[in-house]
């Protein structure tokens, strides 16, 4: 009998170790004096605009762009003092020799990054105990109690948006087949359709009958397929945009906390500030109060 052989798998990009896994809601002004450190760093803007220095050049960073800092590179951030951001910095020790690649990269993530970034997020808030926002993490601190498989997730998340980086800049014959559906790729297009919609009229409010209409779908249709395609509810993630959006302009100064809940189509600052408290522990005021600390 012919004995089988094993192939070994090639392992095109390796992340050897996390150093910190960071998601910053900055104010307006905020500034970052600068570091120079033995390993790699993303930095994603998810929200508004940061300014980048890395070595001696300068760039102003638009929301869904990211740039990597290869090791031992100077760099610091700051606000421009107009627009808060809200930032994504994962650092990282990696020896490949395909990350030459990111040496001095740019760009803008794709649909697909975004939402490896936002997996890595997630189970970074199980796996770790430390806040993601704590700007003076220098170690990672394990929870007691997480899902089976929760860091080696993380790792081969990161992988993955690496490899994709890389993939998506290849000669198109070069790249992967799309494996997606017809059907899948149409309710995604839907979903982001709805999302700009409820960007747009964020200072209203919105119903569910109004975004079903909007839509064009039945209310069980549109429910299965949101659901399917963002993890939430309709009404849930049109919340949660306004919460984002309040914290923003809690941070800019936009207005005192009764004004922004008038801005944001709050029936009462009360129901706000409740809301606000629900969603992120702290109510509006020591949200403030939090982000001028730091």
């Amino acid at each position: 009998m012919t004995p089988f052989v094993p192939t070994v798998l090639k392992r095109e990009i390796e992340i050897e170790s996390v150093v910190t896994l960071h998601y910053f809601e900055h104010a307006k002004n905020y500034v970052f004096g600068g570091e120079r450190h033995d390993f790699w760093e993303l930095v994603y803007v998810d929200k508004g605009r940061l300014e980048v220095i890395a070595e001696n050049n300068g760039y102003e960073l638009q929301q869904g762009q990211l740039i990597f800092h290869q090791p031992n590179e100077f760099h610091n951030l700051y606000g421009n003092g107009e627009v808060a951001p809200n930032v994504v910095i994962f650092t990282f020790v990696c020896n490949s020799p395909a990350m030459s690649f990111f040496k001095h990269k740019i760009a803008y993530a794709t649909a697909r990054q975004r939402d490896l970034m936002a997996q890595i997020i997630k189970e970074a808030k199980v796996a770790f105990s430390n806040p993601l926002g704590d700007p003076y993490t220098v170690e990672m601190e394990r929870s007691k109690h997480v899902p089976f498989g929760t860091e080696q997730m993380i790792s081969l998340q990161l992988e993955m948006l690496l490899l994709d980086m890389i993939r998506n800049e290849m000669p198109l014959d070069q790249r992967p087949k799309a494996s997606s559906s017809i059907k899948h790729r149409s309710d995604c297009d839907l979903v982001l359709r709805i999302q700009q919609y409820m960007e747009e009229h964020l200072c209203d409010s919105l119903s569910f009958s109004d975004i079903c209409q909007y839509s064009a779908q039945s209310a069980t249709n549109l429910k299965t397929i949101f659901k399917a395609v963002t993890g939430k509810g309709v009404m849930e993630y049109y919340r949660d945009l306004k919460i984002v959006q309040a914290k923003i302009m809690l941070r800019e100064g936009a207005g005192n906390i009764t004004q922004i809940a008038d801005k944001l189509g709050y029936s009462s600052v009360h129901y706000f500030s409740r809301h606000f408290k629900q969603e992120t522990g702290m109510t509006p005021r020591e949200y403030t109060l939090s982000v001028q600390a730091k």
